[in-house]
Order: structure tokens, then sequence, then C-alpha cells
């Protein structure tokens, strides 16, 4: 199982306190995630906070985009693989896109994951995109996701969509990664068909851990009717996480964090807040490496974007660490794993 941790990219006001992150914080903490042996670095993507977060703050916080974040990051690192939890794709011209995630990919010597979701945040369309604010997202998805695949593989590519169009276009230079890793993700069950459909992976938001076990039965069966190799699809779940010395300590120090609050938000996702301390990665090491135990036996196979439940940048680089040394070397010692899977 490999580990990743998220940068705050789009999370001020929603996770983490605002301000937070400054721009060199970004590339200080992408270098030490390297040097602690992570296997991972994310950003997410978000365009407008939520109404409770302007309200509570009283103004806009800072969201950086993510794939000049990543770029900036590819130039200061050799090893770590860089990742989107998740790309709000309807928001953004797929070709363009395409041209991006091809180019980075090839900067970065081909060390690039690409999540890609509808996005969450209802506000967010509104205000950025109030066109698509009353279209299905999802079908806006499947359309970018049929036409980034076809960009990556293909040359004079025509593709007539509801919201894509394109005549006979070529996409040079493609990906270095064949077949690139687009991961889908998505709190709901159609989000595995279309991982399956579309997508080199799943990276779905946390769940109760019982039904993500059903959910990565019903990925892996899926794929294997499809006519897909079931072991081949990466199942890469995102956590929020929180290493105490103590299970008490790590409890108290979520409740404080802006994490519960953004969960309460979420809850008209289906997914129940009460349940999520439980089912993300909150405790003592000893209690986080009983919960990593389960999630291995589910067939996890990619920790993709922890993100740290904490209220200063201080806090941050502690988790990094903190859990860097008590749960993943750890685990790495237990299962025979001596460096990061390249």
């Amino acid at each position: 199982m490999k580990f990743g941790f998220q940068l705050p990219t789009g999370m001020e006001g929603l996770i983490v306190p605002t301000p937070f992150f400054r721009p060199v914080d970004f590339m200080s903490t992408a270098q030490t995630g390297e040097q602690l042996e992570y296997d991972s670095v994310w950003g997410n993507d978000h365009y407008a906070a939520q109404n409770y977060v302007r309200e509570k703050y009283g103004t806009s916080p800072n969201f950086f985009e993510v794939l000049t974040i990543l770029a900036a990051v590819a130039s200061i690192t050799q090893r770590i693989q860089l990742g989107t939890s998740v790309l709000v794709l309807p928001m953004r011209d797929v070709v363009l896109v395409a041209r991006q995630v091809a180019t980075l990919d090839q900067l970065s010597g081909g060390r690039l994951l690409i999540g890609v979701g509808i996005g969450a945040y209802k506000e967010e369309y509104e205000s950025a995109r109030p066109e698509l604010s009353h279209k299905n997202r999802g079908d806006i998805l499947e359309e970018g996701l049929e036409l980034l695949n076809r960009l990556f593989t293909e040359d004079g590519v025509t593709f007539h969509g509801n919201t894509y169009n394109v005549e006979d276009l070529s996409l040079h230079p493609k990906p270095v990664q064949s077949p690139f890793p687009l991961l889908v993700g998505g709190h709901q069950k159609f989000g595995i068909d279309r991982a399956v459909k579309f997508g080199q992976g799943w990276i779905p938001g946390w769940r109760p851990f019982a039904e993500l076990r059903e959910w990565i039965e019903i990925l892996r069966e899926k794929a294997a009717v499809a006519g897909r190799d079931p072991q081949e699809m990466i199942v890469a779940p995102q956590f929020s996480c929180l290493v105490g010395r103590t299970q008490e300590e790590a409890i108290l120090r979520y409740q404080q964090s802006g994490m519960v609050g953004h969960r309460v938000s979420l809850g008209y996702t289906g997914r129940d807040p009460a349940l999520a301390l439980e089912n993300n990665l909150i405790g003592s090491p000893e209690s986080i490496l009983e919960q990593l135990e389960r999630l291995h036996t589910y067939g996890v196979d990619h920790l993709s974007a922890l993100s740290f439940c904490v209220n200063s940048v201080s806090e941050f680089n502690e988790q990094l660490y903190f859990f860097a040394e008590e749960v993943m070397r750890p685990y790495r010692r237990a299962h025979g794993i001596q460096t990061p899977a390249k």
C-alpha cells in the first residue's frame, strides 16, 4: 500500500484556517514529504468557498491552482508522485487540461496521477460557472473523461458532445505514462461504473470501512465483467488523518479542528458526519496501524491524499513527520517494504 498526503491547495476555511500555507510552504512541505519517503503528494481543486466559510471568516480563502502548484513541486522533487484529489473536471476546458496534464507528466518524468470528479459544492458552480449550475455534472464529467482518454491515445480526434467538441485534433506530446492513470472520484456507487469505464482507478472520499470493503469488491467484479484485469484497477481512497500520542489526544484534537464543520457541511452527500471519526485515520499510532491492516485486506492500493486535521502550519508539519515515523514506517517494516514504490 502506498502513502500520499494532501497539500492544502484549496482547503483554507474548509478544513484549515485562513490564511494558511504561503507559496514557499507548498515547496518546502513537498520536499520534506519526499525526504520522509511518502509515495505521493496531492492537491485539491476549489473555485469558490462555501457560504458558511465566507460567513465564518468574513473573507474569501486563498485557493491555489492545483496543476500550477504540482508543476512547481515537480521541478524541486525527483521521485514522489504528484496527484490531484480531485480535479473538478466539469469546471475546466478539457482540451487545455489534456495539454496541461501531458506536459506535466512529461516534465515530471511520468510521475503524475490525475484524480477527477464533479465537485461537491453548488456554490462553486453558481459563482464560477453559473451556466452549468443546473446541468448534469455527471454527464459533463463522462464526456470529459472520454475526450481526455482519446486525446491521450489517438491522433486526429473528432468528438461532438453536448459540452465538448473538437474536430481532427491531435495532442502532442502525449503523457509519458500509457495508459495514463486517470482516477475517477465520487461518493456514490455510480462513481465505480465511471472508474471501470473511463479510468485506471477509483479515488473515493471516505466511506464507512465495511461499505468501502463491499464497494471495492463491486469494483473488482465490474472490472472483470468489462473485460479488464481487476487487480490493475487502482483503489485510492482519501481519508482525513490525525495521529496522537494517545487515542484520547487524537480525538480531542480532531474535534477542535475545522474538519468537523466541513464534514457537517457535506452531510447532504449521503455520508453521516457522526461516522467520520471511526472511519478515518484518527487515533494513536497503534490504532491507525490496525486500521491500515484492515484496509490492506480490503484491497486498498494507495492512501491517496491524507488530509491532516490541524489548525496551524506547525501542526501540519508535526503530523507529516509523526505519521511517517510512527505509522508509515512501522507498516512498511511489518510488510517487508524497504523503500517507497517507484
